[in-house]
């Protein structure tokens, strides 16, 4: 997937729900599904909903708006499903349950990489939480401070002034980026915190992945946080970070699965894996979440609607997996996505099982 598709996505994606009167289909096919949120995501359902018109005949219209304009969307039923980079906090599960009991389905596995332009620095930079959190608060502000130094022996390190570029957005992606600084650093965690969007003590705000992406890349010096998938797409040189075994680990797609790997997953499936505790595991990494409701019928979807829906999210968690690996994107470990499939095979129209639910 080219970076470049990303403008296409934005424009095609504004349309908002309208599609549920369309019939006929394998899984109600035909007609449109319309969704909201992550950046992160966009390439990924771009690329799975081309796949899955050529299989089923539905538009997937997608509107890479950021995180928490998707959780909003999604509340407010302007939407058939939201994505979201972190789940849903307890407020917002409570706001959405007016509708109906709201449904996380994890689709695919990211990572936050801390991305730099350093000319002269090669990839393999080494950094930990604390130092990150310490940059990101304005306290280290060249590249050769002491603190850089000392995690990378024998590294040549340039006096170049660090540049920090974050979102400007509702972002999933700050809400994990922030969460593993507040998780490093009592400083953070007690003058910033962990949300979509924070009050950030220094930096230059740009809206979307795509966005720092830009930014990072124009500007000797900048740093900023980036999901892998940007990352990979971009060639972009990215730090090996410290886990909470205590290994500097890549942003790989194998090492951001194996974040899934050894977890706690709550029957909800609201779950993090900032800091897994698996040795291979990159430490900011976790599931990116599509939302639906349990009962779409019951919150105003009409039942050919709701089978699209449901078609949808068993073709993203079955041979859509497949796909999302060949585009960059870590796919669910096996015992998550035998969870999600879980979820969506219990998707109801009234009470009734929904046609399309099963793996696709």
């Amino acid at each position: 997937m080219r970076s470049g598709r990303l403008l296409a996505i934005a424009v095609s994606g504004a349309a908002v729900l309208g599609g549920g009167a369309c019939g006929g289909g394998k899984s109600g096919g035909s007609g449109t599904v319309s969704g909201a949120g992550s950046t992160f995501a966009a390439p990924l359902y771009d690329q799975l909903g081309s796949e899955f018109k050529d299989k089923d005949g539905t538009t997937i219209n997608y509107n890479p708006i950021g995180s928490g304009g998707g959780i909003a969307q999604f509340t407010a039923r302007t939407v058939d499903f939201g994505a979201t980079d972190a789940a849903m906090k307890d407020d917002e599960v409570r706001a959405a349950q007016k509708h109906g009991v709201p449904v996380h389905v994890p689709t695919a596995f990211g990572s936050i990489t801390v991305a730099y332009n350093l000319p002269g620095v090669a990839k393999g930079l080494r950094l930990d939480g604390p130092t990150v959190a310490d940059v990101f608060l304005g306290k280290i502000k060249k590249w050769n401070d002491p603190a850089i130094a000392k995690l990378n022996p024998g590294k040549k390190l340039p006096a170049t002034p660090i540049t920090i570029v974050h979102r400007s957005d509702e972002s999933g992606t700050t809400k994990l980026f922030t969460q593993f600084l507040s998780d490093s650093s009592p400083q953070w965690k007690a003058k910033v915190g962990s949300d979509k969007t924070v009050k950030w003590p220094t930096g230059t705000g740009a809206k979307g992945n795509d966005g720092v992406a830009g930014g990072v890349k124009q500007t000797d010096g900048a740093i900023g946080y980036v999901e892998l998938a940007y990352a990979l797409q971009n060639k972009f040189t990215t730090a090996s970070v410290k886990n909470a075994a205590g290994k500097f680990v890549e942003p790989t797609l194998q090492s951001t699965s194996a974040a899934g790997d050894g977890l706690k997953i709550p029957a909800d499936l609201r779950f993090s894996a900032i800091n897994s505790p698996n040795p291979r595991a990159y430490p900011i990494a976790s599931a990116t979440f599509i939302l639906v409701y349990r009962d779409m019928c019951k919150a105003g979807i009409a039942k050919a609607q709701a089978e699209r829906i449901a078609g949808w999210l068993s073709f993203v968690l079955g041979t859509g997996q497949k796909s999302a690996e060949q585009i960059q994107y870590a796919p669910d470990p096996p015992s998550i996505r035998q969870q999600a499939q879980a979820k969506v095979a219990g998707l109801r129209c009234n009470g009734s099982p929904l046609k399309g639910g099963a793996a696709a």
